[in-house]
């Protein structure tokens, strides 16, 4: 796959008429930002095109943004390529959440698949109305459970306060007992440290690189989302885009997706090691966290709770084309079906 991207690369780069990018990047702090996004497009546009595409980019989290508002500003033409966390403009549209409902995959190949079989159907529903192409779709590393204080499992949550980043991980805490408390990324730390909330869901590497090891003590190695990253230009700028440059950019934006799939499993490795304070972390900084092995009978209640909780609420909400869509696609994945 590799060597025919570099060749496909090198043939769309041949006289490539000069064309410049202006990007809203994803969250700033993340490592996927750091390390794949934010030089994919200041950098390796640039080079592997002999300079002729070239690419300004920032983070939404640098520009007052909050991130759900992304789809709606490239459709008024005010973003031309923009890139966001999809669960973040759930209120746009319950499509957005398809693909990262809480507990729906907890391995890597599995959150691949769904989000491959789905994404057809989420180029459409972008076109049709967001007036947007979507270009690419990349996770993060495992969305997991950090706590304050002693927790064995999901069963522990129950009474506890937990800060969640989408409506579907409010969903599960409230299915285990707890309550989902929604809350910037930023206002995390304090939280934890002065017990506005009990534990907190990120990933293991974002959060490990933002200090959540220095207010929490416990994290639970259990995926519970992936917290997938979705790439969208606005149809008005892709149309008005010279035709060999859009090849250009669909290739190499296919090469990325596929690097950060590669990387994931890495960086979630990582997120889990540096937090503990292993030997092993390389890309982190060391903690000294205790890891909480899931049992069993956390993964069959977690399954358990995408399947009675999870997916009912998230299709009562949706349209009908959109459950149906996610049954002939996502649902044979994962050996779910939902009821509209």
């Amino acid at each position: 796959m590799v060597l025919s991207t570099v060749v496909a690369t090198q043939a769309y780069a041949a006289d490539l008429p000069a064309t410049h990018l202006k990007v809203v990047g994803s969250v700033g702090s993340a490592a996927s930002y750091r390390d794949f996004e934010k030089p994919f497009f200041s950098e390796e546009l640039a080079k592997d095109s002999d300079g002729a595409v070239t690419a300004e980019i920032r983070p939404f989290t640098e520009m007052g943004l909050k991130g759900g508002e992304i789809l709606r500003l490239v459709k008024q033409g005010v973003i031309e390529y923009g890139a966001t966390i999809m669960a973040y403009m759930s209120s746009d549209d319950p499509v957005n959440e398809a693909i990262d409902l809480a507990g729906l995959t907890t391995d890597y190949d599995s959150a691949r698949a769904v989000t491959e079989a789905y994404k057809p159907y989420l180029s459409k529903v972008y076109n049709d109305k967001f007036d947007a192409k979507l270009l690419g779709l990349w996770p993060n590393p495992a969305q997991v459970l950090y706590c304050k204080g002693n927790i064995t499992g999901l069963s522990d949550l129950k009474g506890k306060k937990v800060r969640t980043s989408s409506r579907t991980q409010a969903e599960f805490v409230d299915a285990m007992g707890g309550t989902g408390v929604t809350m910037a990324f930023g206002e995390v730390v304090p939280a934890l440290q002065n017990g506005v909330v009990d534990c907190a869901i990120t990933s293991t590497l974002s959060g490990n690189l933002a200090k959540w090891y220095e207010v929490s003590d416990h994290i639970v190695q259990l995926p519970i989302a992936w917290n997938q990253i979705v790439l969208v230009v606005g149809n008005k700028t892709w149309q008005n885009t010279d035709p060999k440059v859009r090849q250009y950019i669909e290739t190499k934006v296919t090469s990325l997706e596929d690097r950060l799939w590669d990387a994931v499993q890495y960086q979630t490795e990582q997120g889990y090691a540096c937090n503990q304070g292993l030997d092993s972390c390389k890309i982190g900084d060391k903690g000294a966290m205790t890891l909480v092995k899931a049992s069993e009978e956390d993964k069959a209640l977690l399954h358990k709770t995408l399947v009675e909780q999870v997916v009912p609420k998230w299709a009562a909400r949706s349209s009908k084309e959109s459950v149906d869509a996610w049954n002939a696609t996502v649902g044979k994945v994962v050996d779910v079906q939902a009821v509209k």
